[in-house]
């Protein structure tokens, strides 16, 4: 015979700014009857007296106390509040890593996702969100287009000038902003401008609880940056350490980037084959690994300039810099192959289906490339760039240094 499931340890309600009228009936009685409720300070407040559980606030930093609070508590009947619908960047994600998913019943509200799409008349299918909620305002970079709508769960007051300062500085101040406060509440209230005029036009005085809709819009002579790998050259800064334009787009499609996964760039320079990873998927992740310190510290500039400040970077020498790194799903090696032990030691950290591709310019690594190439498999091929530049009064082509990549995946069974 099954046994009768476990009734849930703990109920996550989603609330508003609109407060305990909003509410529906299954979300109150809920509160009415949890023993401890665990919320912010402003959620716990909307509260009435009907719900006489013990009131905790959560401390600060929230995530790491969220197991020690949940287990003081255990055997009673417990809800947590959170904002909106608790699994949209909320509350109800780290409790549902922590709990396990059985444990909990959500019972949601509407998100400001949905709230600020309805007040605007954008479908939601069609917006982009980016969340500022303890991250750095440079991951906004990333989300940044022409024509594009999108939405940005702010940190605070502080955040939609801080936001107008990005745009501006990315070459998006014709971008128009609304800020959008209090949503759902008595004291909703809409601001707007343009990231150009912010500080002077728009008040500032802005409530800590708001959210803010870009009708992005790119300034005229403004850098364009594809949502695909292949940025201009002109997009990073560096030292002549680039992997180029052409050469990145190629290695970018060998390395095969998919959601979730983790690279590792081996001789870094400029950043650019890590950074690309990671702009082709919100959770694509990378880390970097650079031995010289001016180089590292470029790295980090540019992967805040071009939206994905998550970047990981490793200062030192490969393969010793690798050990304790995490396994990745793809590696690129763009310098260091002579040195004894890289290549095995990379080789090697991959999983079953991980892939590996290295460039180099030089014959000795070409060498070097073309002995695993027998040995693996997976594909050698020589990438040859041309560009058309003024000869006298006519046009020639001027021919870059070839490039010789080996591409491969891993064969073996996928865990």
């Amino acid at each position: 015979m099954t046994p009768a499931p476990r009734p849930p340890a703990v109920t996550v309600v989603g609330i508003g700014a609109d407060g305990w009228p909003g509410l529906a009936p299954a979300s109150q009685d809920a509160l009415r009857g949890a023993e401890v409720i665990i919320g912010g300070t402003r959620q716990l407040a909307l509260l009435p007296d009907a719900c006489a559980g013990e009131r905790v606030p959560w401390p600060s930093p929230l995530r790491p106390a969220v197991p020690g609070l949940i287990a003081a508590h255990a055997g009673r009947r417990v809800a947590v509040l959170a904002s909106g619908d608790p699994m949209f960047y909320g509350i109800g994600r780290a409790l549902a890593d922590e709990l396990g998913p059985d444990a909990l019943r959500v019972l949601p509200h509407p998100s400001s996702l949905s709230y600020a799409c309805a007040r605007l008349g954008w479908p939601v299918e069609d917006t982009g969100v980016v969340t500022l909620v303890g991250r750095p305002a440079a991951r906004l970079a990333a989300a940044l287009h022409d024509g594009r709508r999108v939405l940005v769960l702010s940190a605070g007051a502080d955040t939609p000038a801080e936001v107008a300062a990005l745009l501006r500085d990315r070459g998006y101040g014709p971008t128009r902003m609304r800020v959008l406060e209090q949503l759902g509440a008595d004291g909703e209230r809409h601001v707007d401008g343009t990231a150009d005029t912010w500080d002077t036009d728009a008040p500032r005085a802005v409530d800590a609880l708001n959210v803010i809709a870009l009708d992005c819009r790119r300034a005229p002579g403004a850098l364009r940056l594809s949502a695909a790998p292949g940025l201009p050259d002109a997009a990073y800064e560096h030292d002549g350490q680039l992997t180029k334009r052409h050469v990145r787009a190629a290695t970018l499609a060998a390395l095969a980037p998919a959601p979730g996964e983790l690279l590792w760039d081996i001789g870094g320079g400029s950043g650019s084959i890590a950074i690309e990873w990671m702009r082709t998927h919100p959770s694509c992740r990378a880390v970097t690994v650079e031995r010289d310190a001016a180089r590292a510290a470029r790295i980090t500039r540019n992967a805040d300039t071009l939206g994905v400040p998550a970047l990981r970077v490793v200062r030192g020498a490969a393969p010793e810099a690798l050990a304790g790194l995490p396994t990745p799903d793809a590696v690129f090696i763009g310098g260091g192959l002579t040195v004894p032990g890289l290549l095995d030691a990379c080789w090697d950290a991959l999983p079953p289906g991980g892939r590996l591709v290295a460039n180099t310019v030089t014959l000795e690594s070409e060498a070097l490339l073309a002995e695993r190439y027998r040995a693996l498999g997976g594909d050698l091929v020589r990438l040859a760039v041309a560009h058309a530049v003024p000869v006298g009064g006519f046009t020639g082509w001027r021919q870059a240094m070839p490039v010789t990549q080996w591409s491969v995946t891993k064969t073996g069974e996928l865990s």
